[in-house]
């Protein structure tokens, strides 16, 4: 499929010259560089060396006598789970249907997750997946979604999840289908960027056929690193931007999520989670223990995971709850260890924030408008359990608010009060690592962009008039804004 699209470079001809890095410049100012901006995570942000390890260190500042229950807790992170009934008690209870055997499978070297090859199996989707659910069907429905306490109506078959792997006995619920076709963008200079359109579906289904009113939303596993220091976030700060009715008519309507925070048995803030499906680390956690491994948790204490009524075999299928470890497969021990190893993984520092180049494209990033979603920074709040984490100045790149990003990145699934076309601003700290850590470029939700240009392009809606301006962009202050894109 071939569709160009020409944007004339006079539309952004007289701001771009008038900026201090438009074409020719031989300096760059130096008060475009903000003191600290090369720490994003402050001053739990790392020096070590930048290989396959570089999300996996911990907090710069953690306490000496913190340093175990890290480490332990990445053991958690990492453990292969195996099904019951096992001799290794404190390992079994895995499934009966799952997505992956650890934490670490999906979120490998605690990194940014692929989408398969096409026209795989030789490359399974072991960290991507597909969200189910549908309409609500009944008033309970209706109500239970009003109330927040439901985010989605789970799909009556298959759950809110798709597993494709299952314990011994029991059939997976089936596979993930990806078709891509390509579409091709022409820049104001003449250069083609072809962007990959993935259309999903589901093949060997086990379980009887989808409901037909299923929808479908592709998730790839994001990177771990900084997840402590967004939760310290302020509220005030987040809803701060909230701007649902445009009323500044500068064209963003940022718009926060609300979700049900299990521990406070309330409406809370959502900040986790492609749309922001979750209040705090630890329930998104838990959510992917049950979710993506099958197994019980404090806050999901079904030993079954998320097996439906139809999944007979995987509801009779033996767990492995036990006394000593709480009645559950992972006892609060474990998911306290998990949870404390997540908020802790640290950034590495910026080494080339100060760069010319780097420096002109973030003037690039912020005068045609991308720092109005993707906010620099801010400074945390306080914490008891981790004030290590505490009245730091980060940059995580985000307002995490959900923002309408236009039909071609839509899944047309709602969740909680984000609609199908909405996301949550997801945070740019540590972009530039992730061909490092994982060895691939490949950005948003479902991984369709295979670089930094391709996700801008992708962005519509609240973004279109961002993404319009890049297409304007000179060939040298694009390089510069993927430069600065690069260096986060």
């Amino acid at each position: 499929m071939r569709h160009p699209i020409l944007f004339p470079s006079l539309l952004l001809a007289g701001l771009i010259s008038a900026l201090p890095f438009s074409s020719g410049a031989t300096s760059i100012p130096s008060e475009l560089y903000e003191a600290g901006e090369e720490k994003p995570g402050g001053d739990t942000s790392h020096k070590k060396r930048l290989n396959k390890n570089a999300f996996s260190h911990s907090s710069a500042n953690l306490p000496f006598e913190k340093e175990l229950d890290f480490k332990v807790g990445n053991g958690f992170f990492k453990k292969i789970w195996v099904s019951s009934p096992a001799s290794t008690k404190a390992s079994d209870g895995l499934g009966p249907l799952f997505n992956a055997r650890s934490c670490q499978r999906c979120h490998l070297k605690d990194g940014r997750g692929h989408p398969p090859k096409a026209n795989f199996p030789e490359d399974n989707a072991v960290s991507m997946f597909l969200r189910l659910s549908i309409p609500p069907q009944t008033e309970e429905d209706r109500r239970a979604l009003e109330s927040g306490r439901l985010n989605v109506i789970a799909e009556p078959n298959y759950g809110t999840q798709l597993q494709d792997f299952s314990v011994q006995g029991v059939p997976a619920e089936g596979r993930m289908h990806i078709e891509y076709s390509e579409e091709i963008i022409t820049l104001s200079d003449g250069v083609e960027v072809s962007l990959r359109h993935p259309t999903y579906s589901v093949t060997d289904l086990q379980y009887g056929e989808l409901h037909p009113d299923t929808m479908l939303s592709p998730r790839v596993a994001p990177q771990m690193v900084g997840l402590g220091l967004l939760e310290l976030i302020r509220e005030e700060d987040i809803l701060s931007r909230e701007d649902q009715d445009d009323q500044d008519n500068n064209g963003i309507s940022g718009k926060a999520q609300r979700v049900w925070s299990l521990h406070q048995d309330r409406l809370a803030l959502g900040r986790f989670g492609w749309k922001a499906g979750n209040p705090d680390v630890d329930q998104q956690n838990q959510g992917a223990f049950v979710g993506d491994i099958g197994l019980s948790t404090p806050l999901f204490p079904s030993h079954a995971g998320e097996c439906t009524p139809s999944q007979v075999l995987c509801r009779k299928a033996p767990n492995g709850a036990d006394p000593q470890y709480d009645n559950l497969e992972a006892s609060q021990k474990v998911t306290d260890l998990v949870l404390f190893y997540t908020r802790n993984l640290a950034l590495p520092i910026r080494r080339d924030a100060r760069k010319p180049e780097v420096l002109a494209g973030k003037a690039v990033f912020n005068s045609i408008g991308c720092a109005d979603c993707h906010r620099p920074s801010y400074v945390t709040g306080p914490s008891e359990s981790s004030p290590h984490l505490a009245s730091q100045k980060i940059w995580p790149y985000s307002d995490l608010l959900l923002h309408d990003m236009g039909e071609g990145l839509a899944d047309n699934r709602p969740e909680a009060l984000a609609n199908g076309q909405e996301w949550r601003t997801a945070p740019l700290w540590g972009i530039g690592k992730t061909r490092i850590v994982n060895g691939h470029t490949f950005f948003l939700h479902d991984g369709r962009a295979r670089n930094y240009l391709e996700a801008i392009l992708w962005h519509g809606g609240e973004a279109r008039e961002t993404r319009d301006r890049v297409i304007a962009l000179s060939a040298e202050d694009r390089q510069n804004l993927l430069a600065f894109l690069d260096s986060l």
